[in-house]
């Protein structure tokens, strides 16, 4: 497929990760390996500086996108689920007790199944039809060893917010940490660390902050240490025998992907610059159109939150009849478009509201998805729907 032949498809698959990119991400990207290629905190000569600059620089744009004062508090990983993955094995130990929603993400769900096996005690709250969970439920929940609570902002599948900021009350009241999971809401969704009452937030860089793959990163609540799960070099601390409890760079073991953090500084920047909430209104409209467009069609099943207020920018479907891999299919092969189909990397959340284990389509726009594309997307599925096995 040649880049004329990509540009003309529709791509909605946004929630995966995001596309197009600004230009100044491939800029910043590329200003690195011509102008900078330096390692960062392993030298003191110019491109060491400058790649330190770089760091630096991402560290301060994603501390600002969510209301943190102290930058050092930002991890950078390769991606959200390394971050979840240090947050949840580094808080975590035997006989522990964590929460978590009955929504999440393989990336939570794995890392919980497996140290479940270890000792850790988890409960999983249960959910309405449309993903909603009620945060009295919580309350419920709560041990006098729970650890942890543990929640997707938005679920990946159909996009059905979590009621957030009272979690995070409860947390904060109970004195329980409280870990967000933010891969489908962080650059679209306006985050205020202190107004949710989150511990510890992980993010990707490649989907709502527009950076490159092999970026994300983790915020750390001042006060609250991780266990480290990866040890080695930092460049700043080679005599200690130790590197737990240093913020950033005792979670950030190995040499940094220098040339994925400049671009998704950039990207970071374009979110600041255009606003979150713009970003996220955007998106929103394009949901609206798309829900009301499918809830017209016969023989469309949808499985987002009907409410535009209890969802995020990902719309969930089914066509009767027809296997959401073979609609996804024909939508590309047939209509050049590009969407997702299959469980997503959740089937928890698929079995809270009963697609499991088939799955459904889904279809996520972007901040650069047009209204003459979303317009082409349901006159796509009015098609496949029309000539749906009966």
């Amino acid at each position: 497929m040649n880049r004329q032949e990509v540009s003309e498809a529709i791509y909605m698959d946004n929630a995966a990760t995001s596309w197009p990119k600004p230009a100044q991400v491939a800029e910043a990207v590329g200003e690195y390996f011509y102008l900078g290629g330096g390692s960062p905190h392993r030298g003191f000569h110019g491109r060491a500086r400058g790649a330190e600059r770089i760091i630096r620089r991402g560290r301060g744009l994603v501390a600002r996108l969510l209301g943190v004062e102290d930058s050092s508090r930002i991890v950078f990983t390769s991606n959200a689920t390394t971050a979840l993955n240090i947050a949840l094995k580094g808080i975590l130990a035997p006989g522990d007790h964590v929460i978590s929603s009955g929504m999440e993400h393989n990336a939570v769900a794995l890392p919980l199944a497996r140290l479940e096996g270890g000792g850790v005690q988890w409960t999983r709250l249960s959910h309405n039809s449309q993903g909603g969970i009620a945060p009295a439920q919580l309350l419920g929940a709560i041990q006098p060893n729970t650890r942890l609570i543990a929640m997707v902002h938005a679920s990946n599948v159909n996009g059905a917010l979590m009621p957030v900021r009272e979690i995070g009350d409860i947390a904060r009241r109970c004195g329980i940490p409280f870990l967000l999971d933010a891969a489908q809401t962080i650059g679209s969704h306006p985050i205020d660390i202190d107004e949710l009452s989150v511990s510890v937030l992980a993010f990707p860089g490649h989907k709502g902050l527009f950076g490159p793959p092999g970026t994300g990163g983790l915020y750390l609540r001042p006060g609250l240490t991780l266990a480290t799960i990866i040890e080695g070099g930092t460049g700043e601390s080679s005599p200690e025998a130790s590197q737990a409890g240093r913020v950033p760079e005792g979670l950030e073991a190995g040499t940094p992907n220098t040339p994925g953090i400049a671009g998704l500084g950039a990207g970071v920047s374009y979110v600041l610059q255009e606003g979150a909430g713009a970003i996220g209104e955007r998106i929103a409209g394009h949901v609206d159109r798309l829900m009301l467009g499918l809830s017209e069609i016969r023989g469309v099943r949808l499985q987002t939150p009907l409410a535009a207020s209890e969802r995020a920018g990902v719309v969930s479907f089914s066509i009767e009849g027809m296997e959401p891999g073979v609609t996804a299919g024909l939508l590309e092969h047939t209509f050049d478009i590009q969407v997702r189909a299959g469980l997503h990397c959740a089937p928890l959340a698929h079995k809270q509201l009963g697609t499991f284990p088939g799955g459904t389509v889904r279809l996520s726009p972007g901040y650069f998805t047009t209204s003459q594309e979303v317009e082409r997307v349901l006159q796509a599925v009015e098609n496949l729907a029309a000539i749906r096995p009966r």
